[in-house]
């Protein structure tokens, strides 16, 4: 006769070992992407021994965040819905900031750091409804028609992420951060400063106490 045994779960203090480390390399690679492993067990109150029960090595921890982060923005972004394509890019924009304004300097590292591509396919989700937006934005005429909606939304993300760099190097309010990432998707998709500016006070979801 043979005896079957379902997997163990987790000891509950091991498991919560490993969301402590988790949050607080959330807070301390957010400081100093650099900080070694050490600072990390430090700010969870642990040993720099206990984090290899959990993860092989500091990278396996990082690549551990950059993928959860990138899934909740995925997540969070996937119910963004809008019948007017300028608005519904403008959601995306403003959802993406809400998401990485308080890790700002650890969105940077995901996107452009050495795990960079596995993030991008995480967003893939993401990057998809910018190209549906932009491409139904040029179809009805409210975005520029003169660059293809492929490269024009890839410099839409490049856009917001030279808002991100900027605000990690330079401390930037949130609400301004908010507005200026709005403000540069605008610009890039054609309208003028003016016209972006217009736009953006004439709708209230953008606001950022409302958008969403």
């Amino acid at each position: 006769m043979t005896i079957t045994t379902s997997p163990r779960a987790p000891r509950r203090d091991a498991a919560e070992n490993r969301e402590a480390l988790l949050a607080a390399a959330r807070v301390v690679l957010n400081r100093d992407p650099n900080a070694p492993l050490e600072a990390i067990a430090a700010e969870a109150g642990l040993s720099r021994r206990s984090v290899y029960g959990h993860f092989a090595n500091r990278d396996d921890l990082l690549l551990e965040l950059v993928t959860i982060g990138a899934r909740r923005v995925a997540t969070a972004l996937a119910t963004v819905s809008h019948p007017d394509p300028l608005t519904r890019l403008c959601l995306i924009a403003s959802r993406l900031w809400r998401e990485v304004e308080n890790v700002r300097v650890m969105a940077v590292v995901a996107v452009r750091g050495p795990l960079a591509s596995h993030t991008a396919a995480t967003l893939g989700e993401v990057r998809r409804s910018v190209r549906e937006a932009i491409a139904d934005g040029q179809a009805n005429g409210s975005m520029r028609q003169d660059v293809p909606a492929q490269l024009l939304a890839r410099l839409v993300e490049d856009a917001a992420l030279a808002v991100l760099e900027e605000s990690a190097r330079h401390p930037l309010a949130a609400h301004d951060g908010h507005r200026l990432v709005i403000l540069m998707t605008l610009g890039v998709v054609g309208l003028g400063w003016r016209d972006a500016e217009r736009f953006i006070d004439g709708q209230p979801k953008l606001q950022q106490k409302d958008a969403d």
